[in-house]
């Protein structure tokens, strides 16, 4: 197959790329920018007049619901929702069930994704046994099964020998830890920031020291040991500040913010509503304004969607009981876009920290439209405004807290491996 995508505006920040060009694709491949190949016939052309071209956006952070929670979602939906989200590759957390701590669990999960064909999925194997926090996994044969990272997903490392011995082995081997920083003890129980609206509504609050109290200790425990790093959906000034301050002193660290974070407050959670019961929880404005400058300098390197899908009967219950998470591969984009808009960031900086960024942290090979590499493309309209309703997720999870907000940018057309896996009608 030869397509031809002409007069869109193209955007690569890897090859910091900011301007009109045609796209030549053939068997998968980009064949051509800017430049038609020699003999090229293109059997399909898309116009993308007025609209965005770029790589296919890299999410570092999606439960995929499989194996194990299907009453959910499952794995088809997800991906899916995915595509129509323009996301072509995307991480996946070990807390599924069973864990992905077997590299049979491992290998299924990547057959199942690639027989679909809808996204890339790499699994992030478990740090240690059953997220248990005691006995460390095999690192070597997760990798070899497909894993790019290791991660506790949501669950804290209390015994910090363990997690020394964790960042020794990943060093030698050169393997990327993936955690969300988040004292134990200090969040036990906690549904809420520990602030005036958890206080005024009753609620369990986790102090926003909870987070900055496990990043120093994660910090520390890098720098000694030489580990690459990566803190996930950092949620406090605190947390911003921590990781600033470690990467002015060489440390190996990364870090990325939920698209949710970036835009909502504990004020947010308004009446007990469950939609905003996410972990790590709604912060403070100041919290807030303090992760939107940290993405703006650099300090955090990319925005993830943290989809977790939840059925409806998980957030029907009261705020304190309902399961935390919301619905997010459709919204990046949209979220991404607004961030930039709201801090006076450009379009190009937005695509960056949903393409190259978070590739670079995966060590992908995506999020580029470089010749010769995979044709993962996202097309969008960035001006096209619409009204997020649950009925137009394709995930199967319809729990979010923009339900009826209205929404600038969305995907038109995505493509993987040059075959469209989504077109908007």
């Amino acid at each position: 197959m030869k397509i031809h995508i002409k007069n869109g505006h193209l955007i690569d920040p890897k090859n910091n790329i900011d301007a009109k060009k045609d796209v030549f694709i053939v068997a998968g491949k980009i064949t051509g920018i800017d430049q038609c190949p020699d003999g090229f016939v293109a059997n399909q052309t898309i116009d993308a007049t007025g609209l965005i071209v770029a790589p296919g956006f890299v999410d570092l952070s999606a439960r995929l619901r499989e194996p194990g929670s299907a009453h959910h979602a499952n794995l088809k939906s997800e991906l899916r929702a995915a595509a129509a989200g323009g996301i072509t590759s995307l991480a996946c957390p070990p807390d599924t069930n069973p864990i992905l701590d077997e590299p049979g669990l491992v290998e299924m999960l990547k057959h199942r994704a690639k027989l679909l064909n809808l996204a890339h999925v790499y699994p992030l194997g478990a740090l240690t046994r059953k997220l248990e926090g005691k006995l460390l996994t095999e690192m070597c044969a997760l990798t070899e099964a497909g894993c790019v990272g290791f991660s506790q997903a949501d669950v804290s490392m209390t015994d910090t020998q363990v997690l020394w011995r964790a960042f020794e082995y990943a060093a030698t081997f050169g393997y990327t830890i993936f955690l969300r920083a988040e004292d134990y003890y200090l969040a036990k129980e906690g549904v809420a920031h520990d602030g005036e609206i958890a206080s005024r509504l009753g609620l369990k609050g986790i102090p926003a020291a909870a987070e900055g109290l496990a990043i120093a200790s994660i910090l520390r425990i890098a720098h000694a040991t030489n580990t690459r790093v990566h803190l996930c959906r950092l949620s406090t000034a605190e947390g911003v500040d921590l990781v600033r301050q470690a990467k002015q002193q060489g440390v190996q660290v990364t870090a990325d913010v939920s698209a949710q974070h970036c835009h909502l407050t504990d004020h947010d959670i308004g009446y007990f509503n469950a939609h905003a019961n996410l972990k790590p929880p709604l912060r403070s404005m100041r919290d807030k304004n303090a992760l939107c400058l940290g993405l703006k300098d650099g300090t955090i390197d990319a925005i993830c969607s943290d989809h977790t899908p939840v059925d409806d009967d998980a957030k029907l219950l009261p705020f304190a009981e309902a399961e935390a998470g919301a619905t997010g591969l459709e919204l990046l984009l949209p979220l991404a876009l607004k961030w930039a808009v709201d801090n006076q960031a450009s379009l190009f900086d937005a695509v960056a920290k949903i393409t190259s960024q978070p590739a670079k942290i995966l060590a992908i090979t995506g999020g580029h439209l470089s010749l010769h590499a995979d044709a993962d493309i996202a097309i969008f309209n960035p001006t096209l405004e619409w009204t997020v309703t649950a009925s137009q997720f394709k995930s199967q999870g319809k729990n979010t807290p923009f339900l009826g907000l209205a929404m600038l940018g969305r995907t038109q057309t995505t493509l993987l491996h040059g075959q469209i896996t989504y077109q908007h009608s």
